[in-house]
């Protein structure tokens, strides 16, 4: 359930959108925030309430998502326009590396959230980081199941190993407790959200944060593995003031354009990429490499050097792929309006 009057700054409305727009939006539009998306409309709350809101042509589903703020022009029933976001989480979508996949928008920060069992996985939470990074929203390592081990501790201590200077917190989802470890990060007008495979506890961490009934799942006990529960993007009042945008647990996380993220995310080996003696250094067994150099002298972990170079490695080559379909893309549009030019004037 979400406030049935709340003001623009409870929504997260701040001086950054304010200032994109013009005067005349401002005589016949409203701000509205986006709740949900669905094929042809979009679930919003403005200052009046929740409302329903059509989708246009220029404006298709695939390029909104829950967290965004949109224009509302009331006497169409319509969305008119999607305003710029501050941040953004989002990753290759399937079968197409030229289109990018939204999760969430306008976020404060991700509580990138795993488990104290053998579903730990440093390659899939460095996967998380580089989302984080690439779209300028801040990282939260949340521990759920401290009560599977009997050294919390050392997950935590591989934590920050991959992520020194993200914060990182330990602790039992169904303890009610629970939520006063992640206060710190919410509060009026913050939008939060959680990413994680499914099974780590994020629904009920939503549950509890917001007070709302969410569906959860147990965990299978041979492999860890936890079944799907959310199924669909949703944002929720967090009772004393904020957002949490409640996700769908992901299993595939495809990397595209976020060179800038992957380098954030492993911010102590990119450092030292730029001390290659060689620009183009592959970092393998050439002559000059500061981050072999760093390896053999025990200050970076090997392995984590590779999935680094693994994740580069991805990134580049869907981008590159990406890059080649926008620019046959961009001919084909080329010729097709060549063509009706030629027929127009014949």
């Amino acid at each position: 359930m979400t406030p049935n009057s709340p003001t623009l700054a409870d929504l997260g409305w701040s001086a950054d959108f304010q200032c994109q727009l013009a005067e005349d939006e401002l005589a016949s539009l409203t701000p509205a925030r986006v709740t949900g998306v669905h094929r042809d409309r979009l679930s919003v709350l403005t200052i009046e309430g929740p409302q329903e809101l059509r989708l246009t042509p220029d404006l298709p589903a695939g390029d909104i998502a829950v967290g965004d703020w949109v224009l509302a022009d009331h006497e169409m029933g319509r969305a008119a326009r999607l305003l710029d976001r501050h941040s953004r989480i989002f990753r290759r979508a399937a079968g197409d590396a030229s289109r990018e996949q939204l999760i969430v928008a306008n976020v404060d920060a991700v509580f990138i959230t795993t488990t104290c069992t053998e579903e730990f996985n440093e390659a899939r939470l460095e996967r998380y980081l580089a989302l984080c990074h690439a779209g300028g929203v801040p990282p939260v390592f949340v521990l759920t199941k401290v009560d599977r081990t009997d050294d919390p501790e050392s997950y935590l201590d591989r934590l920050r190993a991959i992520g020194p200077k993200v914060p990182a917190i330990a602790l039992n989802a169904k303890a009610p407790d629970a939520v006063e470890a992640l206060k710190p990060w919410c509060g009026p007008g913050r939008t939060v959200a959680f990413l994680g495979m499914s099974g780590v506890g994020k629904s009920t961490l939503a549950s509890a944060l917001t007070g709302l009934d969410l569906d959860t799942g147990d965990v299978r006990e041979d492999d860890m593995k936890g079944r799907h529960t959310t199924t669909a993007r949703e944002m929720h009042a967090i009772p004393g003031g904020g957002w949490l945008i409640d996700t769908p647990g992901m299993r595939e996380l495809r990397l595209t354009d976020m060179a800038e993220g992957i380098d954030a995310a492993f911010g102590e080996i990119s450092d030292l990429a730029e001390q290659c003696r060689f620009r183009d250094c592959s970092h393998g067994p050439e002559p000059g490499c500061a981050v072999q150099a760093a390896v053999k002298a025990g200050e970076v972990d090997a392995a984590r050097v590779e999935r680094w170079k693994k994740l580069r490695a991805e990134d580049a080559e869907h981008s590159a792929s990406a890059l080649d379909r926008r620019r046959r893309g961009k001919s084909l549009s080329k010729l097709v309006k060549q063509a009706k030019k030629s027929k127009r004037e014949t």
